[in-house]
């Protein structure tokens, strides 16, 4: 017996180094810069990544540790990066949300971010300071399940492509105009961007034409190479600062699969409507006519818009990449088919062998009423009334702390008063707000609802989609509806059975949304729109939950706001 129990001690020692073998240290040195760029054909000022945008893939096997050394070499601005659909569990400071959980890295610092990345899927990271994101600081992160793991479906190739838009303004022109009285809006992007690419018409009225170059390589269409009869995994990402996407391969199906890192209950769509924030993987066949080439095409929708459509090159080996298909780009579906696109959101379930059983019932209801509002004449975006802003101190340096003075403390209404009457079906009736950088305090491992609830602008007849984004958590998505959430008769018709999980969901024009979640990942976790424009304006929240259970927080965290404290010289 006692050999025996040797030699099981020993087994399971073996065993666990190989476990520490497996999990391996991804090693990434990025310098982030601005450098002139044309990937719409228009040269401006884009942020990159080692000369690059967007910026290198990751590539990790679930399990792996992630360090990434970032340089700022912005020489003027501060900078942070927040690492989309990774829960950070353990490292709520490495979330990369200014404001939040960290303070921002400064123009010649380098700050290390280390985590893991604990589930297998289609993720993305991009700049969390300011607008930054949309100035080209973003990126695919993709993650392989473990050796001998295997996904319920199969394909030839994996590819990770992101479609953006891309304004020709800069982002402090634009944060200026949203900030101003009277009001400037940013307006329609000029461009959709396929993995970095696009076309704008250098011959619109206004384009300077020394900034404008048709023949510039660097904006030529992004082309998809596949080989005649294979099956290609294709994870689309949206990280546009504004449009709602639709995305098709002219004359192909394409079969979802998995969403923000979960399995799907396979379906076919001939176009992918995306939000901003959200992944999918789609299977893609090559089973079309190998002699020609084929249009990928991206379409602003949910907005009546004047941006022109991004193209892209579906290339049948050994066709030139750069041959054009032979026929007129499909046009896409119509901007205002809200049907269409609340269809494809009931559509998402989760896969039959991969369901997250949700819990039945929850500890707390929070339902959140986005509107449009004024605070001094300056036009805002806000929650229950009130809009979000940002404190001087990150939430997690303060509370683990006790630096409560840096923000305040009568938390955010759980609804807004007078729910019951609110008509979300006119223009709102008393528009002004006002602005609290606050948070929710979630008693830790309780169950929340969260009921995000669409109204009108301040135009009339106007309701927009808006994308919401939960950081350190994925959420069940319980339920979508028309009209006003009716808080006694919604709730049972809720999927209890077999929802999907995801960390970013859209609220569709004049409807509602329910997301339920387990507050059981100790740290502060904003949840925000992920418009760049609405998050600016005060369209966001954050949830704070088992703070005191965070371990002792990295020093390099620190050094704005009351955290100034904390560095020794």
């Amino acid at each position: 017996m006692k050999n025996l129990a040797l030699i099981c001690a020993l087994f399971l020692h073996i065993l666990s180094l190989n476990l520490i073998v497996e999990a391996r240290i991804r090693h990434y040195r990025w310098e982030v810069k601005y450098e002139f760029k044309s990937p719409d054909c228009y040269r401006k000022l884009v942020i990159t990544i080692n000369g690059r945008s967007p910026g290198p893939t990751i590539l990790a096997q679930q399990g792996d540790t992630i360090v990434v050394d970032l340089k700022n070499s912005l020489l003027t601005e501060n900078v942070a990066i927040h690492w989309h659909g990774i829960r950070q569990i353990g490292t709520p400071w490495a979330d990369g949300t200014e404001g939040v959980t960290q303070c921002p890295i400064l123009p010649g610092d380098t700050f290390r971010y280390k985590f893991v990345v604990d589930r297998a899927g289609t993720y993305l990271y991009h700049a969390h300071y300011g607008m930054q994101r949309e100035a080209g600081l973003y990126g695919s992160i993709r993650v392989a399940l473990p050796d001998g793991e295997k996904e319920p479906f199969v394909y030839d190739y994996d590819r990770s492509i992101i479609l953006n838009d891309w304004y020709h303004r800069s982002t402090y022109e634009q944060a200026a105009g949203l900030s101003s009285v009277p009001f400037v809006w940013v307006g329609d992007p000029q461009s959709l961007l396929i993995q970095g690419k696009g076309r704008f018409n250098c011959s619109t009225p206004g384009t300077t034409a020394a900034l404008c170059n048709a023949t510039n390589p660097e904006c030529s269409p992004y082309v998809f190479t596949v080989v005649p009869g294979k099956t290609y995994r294709l994870r689309i990402g949206s990280l546009t600062a504004l449009a709602a996407l639709s995305f098709e391969i002219e004359g192909h199906n394409m079969t979802v699969v998995e969403t923000d890192g979960h399995y799907v209950e396979p379906f076919v769509v001939k176009n992918l409507y995306i939000y901003s924030g959200e992944t999918y993987s789609v299977l893609v066949t090559a089973n079309q006519d190998p002699t020609r080439n084929y249009w990928a095409v991206s379409k602003m929708v949910s907005r009546n818009n004047t941006t022109p459509n991004g193209l892209g090159i579906f290339n049948y080996y050994p066709n030139h990449p750069s041959r054009s298909p032979p026929t007129v780009p499909p046009s896409g579906p119509w901007w205002d088919n809200v049907e269409a696109r609340v269809n494809q959101s009931l559509a998402i379930r989760s896969h039959p062998d991969y369901i997250h059983q949700v819990p039945q019932t929850s500890d707390r209801v929070i339902i959140l009423l986005n509107t449009q509002n004024r605070i001094n004449g300056s036009v805002k975006w806000s929650i229950n009334n009130v809009s979000f802003t940002l404190p001087h101190t990150p939430y997690l340096i303060s509370l683990k702390h006790n630096l409560l003075h840096t923000f305040e403390q009568t938390p955010p209404p759980d609804t807004i008063n007078g729910y019951e009457a609110y008509d979300i079906n006119v223009a709102p009736p008393n528009v002004n707000a006002t602005s609290s950088n606050s948070l929710y305090r979630l008693k830790f491992n309780t169950t929340v609802d969260i009921i995000l609830q669409n109204a009108n602008t301040l135009n009339d007849n106007n309701s927009e989609t808006h994308p919401w984004h939960l950081h350190g958590h994925d959420f069940w998505v319980v339920g979508y509806g028309d009209g006003k959430f009716n808080a006694s008769e919604d709730p049972k018709r809720y999927n209890l059975v077999n929802p999907i999980m995801k960390n970013t969901v859209p609220v569709h024009p004049y409807g509602w949304t329910a997301l339920r979640f387990v507050a059981d990942n100790p740290g502060v976790w904003a949840f925000h729109c992920h418009i760049e424009s609405h998050f600016y304006m005060g369209m966001g929240a954050v949830f704070e939950e088992g703070v005191e259970k965070v371990k002792k927080l990295p020093s390099s965290i620190m050094g704005c706001g009351d955290s100034k404290r904390f560095l020794k010289p």
